[in-house]
């Protein structure tokens, strides 16, 4: 019905003037600020759809996946502000091996210029092997630069059977506790960390757990909790998860985040010489490259095929600096 009117109108008009087109005109400020706006919303909503995807922890039991929710959760609104957005690109956030039968997630965010974080990295991985056995890995990690030598923080769950686990809960030092009594007194003896570990193996069900690696036995504390669970049945898996190791984890978080990752808590204590500076900076930027050599590049190509594990170890050693 419009569009007969209008032409019903222009030929029984011929006084009108002629129709002319308009004129093209540059996009004004308004609406470059317009497409900006979208263009990154957009790249808001798909940074959140790719979090999302790493915070199902998808081969996780019930339990085991709120505790490692509420963990990352934690860990990131505490460290809000100092913390830049996750940068990786989306087939590293996210990635399989060719036939499907290896997934996983990687979640890393590296710390603002002004904080003592340097980055945190959150994965899952999921593989099976051919044995039939699902081997599944969890874990957080957070490191803090050199601008403090506050130790930095670790939980991973390896599980392979719905009955057992292996859990690794720890502050890894990142000095020489011989030679530096004053810090194992300050992050380990006055914070009580040991006390953790041995409450949890009062339980029949907790063994300690001994890796084969020697460079892991070395890297971590001596409070660490390298622990083995096995029980009879899964709903008792879950409930030393629910009841005795996610309170345990969330306590060993917060005297992280209190005692090492808090500005103001080391402001006091981060006075240190060029030369102290330059050996913690040779120490983690060692340990972190024998972490790696250790695990990903000799695991990641069996799991996943060259091709991803070379994008992925890439952006992984980016963000560990030592590329």
């Amino acid at each position: 019905m419009g569009i007969i009117s209008c032409n019903t109108l222009f030929s029984s008009s011929p006084s009108l003037p002629p129709l002319t087109l308009p004129t093209r005109t540059k996009p004004s400020r308004f609406s470059k600020m317009l497409r900006v706006r979208a263009q990154f919303q957009f790249m808001e909503d798909h940074d959140d759809l790719l979090r999302r995807k790493f915070m199902e922890f998808p081969y996780m039991s019930a339990t085991g996946r709120q505790l490692m929710v509420e963990l990352m959760s934690t860990m990131e609104d505490r460290l809000k502000s100092q913390l830049l957005p996750c940068s990786l690109p989306p087939d590293v956030r996210n990635f399989k091996n060719p036939n499907g039968s290896a997934e996983a997630s990687l979640h890393i965010r590296s710390g603002q210029k002004s904080s003592l974080i340097d980055f945190v990295i959150g994965s899952w991985i999921h593989c099976k092997i051919p044995t039939g056995v699902s081997l599944n890995i969890t874990s957080i990690y957070a490191y803090l630069n050199s601008s403090t030598k506050a130790p930095n923080f670790v939980v991973e769950i390896v599980q392979s059977s719905p009955t057992s686990l292996v859990l690794f809960l720890d502050l890894p030092h990142r000095k020489d506790l011989v030679l530096h009594p004053d810090y194992l007194k300050e992050y380990y003896q006055d914070t009580a960390l040991d006390s953790y570990r041995q409450s949890l193996l009062k339980l029949p069900e907790i063994k300690p757990y001994v890796t084969p690696s020697l460079f892991v036995r070395s890297a971590l504390s001596p409070t660490s909790s390298m622990l083995k669970i096995d029980v009879e049945e899964e709903e008792k898996l879950e409930e030393i998860l629910s009841d005795h190791v996610s309170p345990a984890a969330k306590e060993v978080l917060g005297v992280w985040l209190d005692r090492c990752a808090r500005k103001e808590e080391q402001e006091e204590k981060r006075v240190m010489g060029e030369e102290e500076k330059l050996e913690l900076e040779r120490r983690d930027e060692n340990s972190r490259k024998k972490s790696i050599e250790e695990d990903l590049d000799s695991q990641f190509p069996r799991m996943f095929g060259e091709e991803v594990s070379c994008r992925v170890l890439h952006a992984i050693k980016e963000a560990f600096g030592v590329l």
